[in-house]
């Protein structure tokens, strides 16, 4: 079963790679969706894949890579539709 999940993340996320970070972390586990920065300084991402997958992209998420330092996780239902691959899309 499908699971799509908006995502938005805190803390020390960019400026650091992080977005690539993510994207190679989503190839990896084969979900689709995209992510990007936001004005504010946090990161805003949309995950869409069968629910272990997804799961697993973002227990990875929650950790970051190792110059990311993640203060807050919010991760919640959400029903836009998947796009293809797993991309970065610019500033909002």
């Amino acid at each position: 079963m499908a699971s799509t999940q908006r995502v938005f993340i805190s803390g020390k996320v960019q400026h650091i790679g992080f977005r690539d970070w993510i994207v190679r972390r989503a190839h990896d586990n084969g979900v689709t969706g995209w992510v990007r920065n936001l004005r504010d300084g946090r990161v805003e991402m949309l995950v869409i894949g069968d629910e272990d997958a997804a799961t697993a992209f973002l227990d990875a998420c929650r950790q970051g890579p190792e110059l990311a330092r993640i203060d807050n996780f919010e991760a919640r239902p959400d029903t836009e539709r998947a796009p293809k691959g797993f991309t970065k899309r610019f500033t909002a």
